[in-house]
């Protein structure tokens, strides 16, 4: 019996994407899957160390992982259109962030990467992502970098969207906005690694195909979210690209990654390899 630690954040996507795996709903060929849930700062880092055979990451800490570790061709988290969103208690032009404070998830995280491509000069306040909006509305900060299930619950909390990430870079590129990733350790070998990747691609078919029950699974990690907003949530984080970055997807990780290196935000190129 191979034991294949699989780690992921305690959030209602990543939940449903692996509610089959973790509710035994499909044949695992002998693996035992032993599931560990951490914020994704915290799997960066982890995986930064290596210790963690697959684990979910920003595709920002890909660009320090990619010695030892190879994305696996679905499980991505991916802003069509939407994406990280910048937000602030009054209304403000995206031109005026420059020079304020804003509170970020984590330096790893892609939505950091992204923030910085679209303005360079501000002060960065590293704080947990599930306490931004209240750093925000507490003047803590001039305004928060939310990912998670804050993209659709700042409004409630008296917060102002100042830009959608997501909706900039599809404007600067076409593509949409290459967020989180799942990785598996190279030193697997190839077998191994083919049956994990068929694996984790049969568990989010599986819920995208039993939704409801995917669903049931997955509110136990939404943070407040009534059932509707979940479902909007996980709509909007696990979907067709989920199941496959496909040619557009790929290009969104390089392009991305590529943008980071040449504005110096990352300091050496990226070959970013995927699992056939």
């Amino acid at each position: 019996m191979t034991t294949i630690h699989v780690a992921h954040s305690p959030d209602s996507d990543d939940a449903f994407m692996f509610y089959a795996l973790a509710a035994g709903k499909i044949d695992t060929e002998g693996l035992t899957y032993v599931h560990e849930l951490q914020d994704i700062e915290s799997l960066n880092q982890r995986a930064l160390r290596g210790e963690l055979e697959v684990t979910a990451v920003s595709i920002h800490a890909y660009a320090y992982l990619s010695d030892r570790y190879a994305l696996l061709p679905h499980g991505a988290s991916m802003g069509d259109r939407y994406g990280p969103r910048l937000v602030a208690r009054a209304p403000m032009d995206p031109r005026d962030i420059r020079g304020k404070r804003i509170a970020v998830p984590g330096p790893l995280t892609s939505a950091y990467l992204a923030l910085q491509l679209f303005e360079p000069e501000f002060t960065a306040i590293m704080t947990p992502f599930d306490q931004i909006e209240a750093v925000v509305a507490d003047g803590g900060a001039d305004l928060g970098l939310l990912i998670h299930e804050g993209q659709i619950t700042y409004a409630d909390n008296g917060l102002h969207l100042i830009q959608d990430l997501g909706e900039w870079w599809f404007g600067e590129t076409g593509l949409p906005l290459p967020l989180g990733g799942n990785v598996v350790r190279k030193d697997l070998g190839d077998a191994l690694t083919r049956k994990i990747s068929r694996q984790l691609r049969e568990s989010i078919a599986y819920g995208l195909d039993h939704r409801a029950g995917a669903l049931d699974h997955a509110m136990q990690y939404a943070r407040g979210l009534d059932r509707s907003k979940a479902d909007t949530f996980v709509g909007m984080y696990v979907n067709d690209w989920t199941l496959d970055y496909g040619e557009r997807g790929r290009e969104a990780v390089r392009k991305f990654l590529d943008r980071g290196v040449k504005a110096g935000l990352i300091k050496k190129p990226v070959t970013v390899e995927f699992v056939d």
